[in-house]
Order: structure tokens, then sequence, then C-alpha cells
């Protein structure tokens, strides 16, 4: 028998404590090759996610390469996320500067390059979709070569966590997340409710997984400490919401999501009280008379693939396997 080939991924980050564990997910993953990183700003300024994701990969023993991208969205002032994650991203405990810098290339004209090098590419989006818009604005026509672009983010159950409406990576950017929505990449959206309950690791998980007692196990739970206590002062639920591991798994195996249904989403850009908002179609009524005018753009690409529930203990396990 042949061996199965491995698939590509690309993956854009605003590399902060959860982002960080999902990359180690991908470049621990024996049937993945993680061909870039590209970095944007949102949990924390885009130099710092460079040095985090250069950080992350030489735990794993990668050489991945890191390319740099947007300072702030692409209409708005930047809004970091160190309440939740920290100053810099990973808890402050002080871990050291990587041996290796980030290429010379930009995010954007990275990503465009790398999705011509490799047709039928997986893009995993962690952040805030600036760099990706950007990259679309240079070349709309590489959204065809892409065979699947799984995003981390959005409320597609209406329970924001940075604002009550919207998630906090689409809300940072939602003219480019708009782009995004609208360009035709074969979106699955993963929102951030499903990441909590019980796909939260709890005590007795974490205990778990620092008895594995590996390097990575332990920088996995201790760059989340910060967010922990954060989450738990937001939600009133103890232990790690990790919503970038979560949309990781389903990367590595669609069938973690155990529900699914096809829509049209689009992003809300004016809303005073709405901004960022990820509206889902959910009851196909975008094209009644009423509504078609506002939807007609979406009735050009193809229906988002909306993630509404997964497999609790087999994300759990995929996550324990990377740390291992």
């Amino acid at each position: 028998m042949l061996p199965r080939m491995k698939r590509t991924f690309l993956i854009d980050t605003d590399t902060a404590s959860d982002d960080a564990v999902a990359l180690i997910m991908a470049l621990r993953s024996p049937e993945v090759e993680v061909v870039g990183i590209t970095t944007v700003a949102g949990n924390v300024v885009v130099r710092q996610a460079s040095r985090n994701a250069l950080y992350t990969a030489e735990l794993c023993g990668s050489s991945v390469p890191v390319f740099t991208g947007a300072e702030k969205p692409l209409k708005r002032a930047h809004w970091s996320a160190d309440w939740f994650h920290g100053r810099d991203g990973l808890g402050d405990h002080g871990y050291p500067a990587p041996r290796r810098a980030p290429e010379k290339m930009g995010a954007a004209e990275a990503i465009v390059e790398l999705i011509e090098a490799h047709p039928g590419i997986v893009m995993v989006t962690l952040g805030p979709l600036t760099n990706v818009a950007q990259a679309l604005q240079k070349k709309p026509e590489i959204a065809k070569k892409v065979s699947r672009c799984v995003v981390m983010g959005g409320a597609p159950c209406c329970v924001g966590n940075v604002t009550p409406a919207a998630e906090y990576n689409i809300w940072v950017d939602p003219e480019a997340a708009r782009i995004v929505m609208r360009s035709g990449l074969p979106i699955e959206l993963i929102g951030w409710q499903l990441s909590r309950g019980d796909a939260v690791v709890g005590e007795t998980e974490i205990t778990h997984i620092q008895g594995l007692n590996t390097s990575l196990a332990r920088f996995a739970v201790e760059s989340n400490s910060h967010a922990r206590q954060a989450y738990k002062i937001q939600t009133g639920e103890d232990g790690l919401c990790l919503p970038d591991p979560v949309a990781m798994s389903i990367a590595l195996d669609p069938t973690v999501g155990t529900e699914w249904s096809d829509h049209y989403v689009e992003v809300e850009t004016q809303g005073e009280l709405t901004r960022g908002m990820t509206v889902v179609d959910r009851l196909n009524v975008a094209g009644d008379e009423r509504n078609r005018a506002l939807w007609e753009p979406m009735f050009q690409v193809p229906k988002a693939k909306v993630c509404w529930s997964i497999d609790s203990n087999r994300w759990k396990t995929a996550l324990y396997a990377a740390l291992r």
C-alpha cells in the first residue's frame, strides 16, 4: 500500500496562548505539512504574534517559515486582547526570544505565493482576517485553489465574547471578514461557542495533561494560565477554553464536528451594537423579496459550512496526542 500523502496547511494567526496550542497540534501532526505561518495583529501586536509563532515552532522542532502581516485592521484601529491573554499573549511568563527571525516577505504576499504553489491547500485562520482579505484583494482567484478554509471566528449562536453580538476575531476587522465571506473561499465557520461547556478542559483534564510530563504539555497549560483566569471572570466557567485548538482539531479531522449545515454568512460592519456580528441565514430567508437586495453579493459564492456541535471527547483526545 502506498503511504498517504501529507495534507498541506497554511495557518494565519494572531499568536497568543490558545493559538500556540493550535500550532502545536498542526506542527506535531504526522498527517500534515505546515508550509507557512502568517501573523496578524489581533490578540497582540503583529511583531509579538510573529515572535510567539516562532517560539512555538521552536518548541516543536519545526523550521516552518513565519511571515509577518498586517499591523492593524483594514479601516480601524487595532484593539488587542491583552486583558485576556496577557501583555505578551502567552500569559507573561517571560519566555525567551526565538532563535529565528520572521521571513522578509509580507504575509499577504506569502499567502498568495503559498496557495499558488500548493493547489488544494487547507487554510486555517485563527485570528482577524486582515491578511487573508489583503491577499484576496491582490489576487481574488486564489480562492478557487483552496480546498478548505477553516475559520475560527464568529458567534453563529449570537453569544459574543467581546460584545454581546460579536466574537473577537471578526469584531476586530469586520471589513476584512466580510471580504473573506464574499470571496468564494470554501469557508468552514468554527464559532467560539464550540469551545465552551463540555469542550472546556477542566481541572481533571489539566492534571492529565500535566501528567504527560512533556515540555509541550507544560507550555500548553502554563501559557494559558492568564486566559484561564480571564475566562472564569468572563463566563463563570473554570478551565481552559481553547477556541483555536478546537478549530484546529476540526481542520485535522472534520468528523470532530458532529453537526453542520450550509448557510450564507454575512458580517455586520455598520451597526453600533452589532459590529462584527456573523449574521447566519439559518432559515434560508436571505433570498426573500424583503432581504434580497442586501444579500445579493452572497448569492455569487458558495454557502459557508457552519459547525454547530463537536465531539468533545475526540477533540480532547487529539489535544492529548499532540502534547505527548
